[in-house]
């Protein structure tokens, strides 16, 4: 079990798939969360305003920025890697080449999806650090106190975080076992994330009213509800108050549960060819 974890966590660690997603994130998150604000607090004419704008890069906001774009773009990366890894085993035939040695296939499943969970826990972790080193250099040029968050608020934040990226990872992994291949569930996904449920909750919710109870048990709603109750700002995309924390929290889970026995039941009972 053990060296069998030790393969495929070595198998993630030279995909470069991995690392342009991981930098990908990281990228975005540096960009829209610091960048940005920073370069409008320095353009910026009114005071108030860019005391606001400064505000929001500081390291008291360390969780908020870092999650907030988790539950549509980061998400939507986390799905890539769940189905590039997954899917492309059928595309290379390593999987089969694995079965002739004739491990159990759940067994293989097992430790696929706990070196997926381990590279989305690294994603998360990368992401906190980095935005950590950020929101301090900028808080030291500004001469700004620096105000963190405690422990107990990072590992909130850090598992929450972790929680709805590995819910959408699943997502990825479940498609590509059941479509056995990489392109089909990428795209299926994406689509999901950025386009069918903008339309469900922006469009159906405001003129149907069972759409607008729908919206409530969807998993991108539940995980930017789950980024609100984390300080999230409501004018990020993705991030909504439509369910309190602990609501959005149980989907989340119960989505991941239902996504391994998907995913379990398509290996275990289809032909990997």
């Amino acid at each position: 079990m053990l060296a069998s974890f030790s393969s495929e966590i070595l198998k993630l660690y030279r995909r470069p798939t991995t690392w342009v997603l991981l930098l990908v994130a990281l990228v975005l998150s540096q960009v829209f969360n610091y960048l940005v604000p920073y370069a409008g607090y320095l353009s910026a004419e009114n005071e108030t305003a860019a005391k606001q704008i400064l505000a929001s890069t500081m390291p008291e906001n360390l969780i908020s920025n870092s999650i907030g774009g988790f539950p549509l773009f980061a998400g939507a990366l986390a799905l890539t890697l769940g189905a590039s890894s997954i899917g492309s085993e059928y595309g290379w035939g390593t999987l089969k080449t694995m079965l002739i040695q004739r491990p159990r296939r759940l067994s293989i499943f097992a430790v696929e999806l706990l070196a997926l969970a381990v590279a989305v826990l690294a994603i998360v972790v990368s992401i906190f650090a980095l935005g950590a080193l950020t929101s301090s250099v900028i808080a030291t040029s500004q001469s700004e106190a620096m105000a963190w968050p405690s422990l107990t608020e990072l590992a909130r934040g850090v598992a929450s975080g972790w929680l709805i990226l590995m819910m959408w990872c699943l997502l990825g992994a479940m498609l590509a076992f059941l479509f056995r291949g990489i392109a089909l569930p990428i795209g299926l996904g994406v689509v999901w994330i950025l386009g069918v449920e903008n339309l469900i909750v922006n469009v159906a919710a405001a003129l149907l009213d069972f759409a607008s109870t729908l919206q409530k048990g969807l998993p991108g709603v539940n995980a930017g509800s789950l980024v609100s109750t984390l300080g999230g700002r409501s004018d990020t995309p993705g991030v909504n108050s439509a369910v309190d924390g602990m609501q959005a929290t149980l989907v989340l889970v119960a989505y991941v549960v239902v996504f391994i026995l998907i995913a379990g039941f398509a290996l275990q009972r289809r032909d990997v060819t």
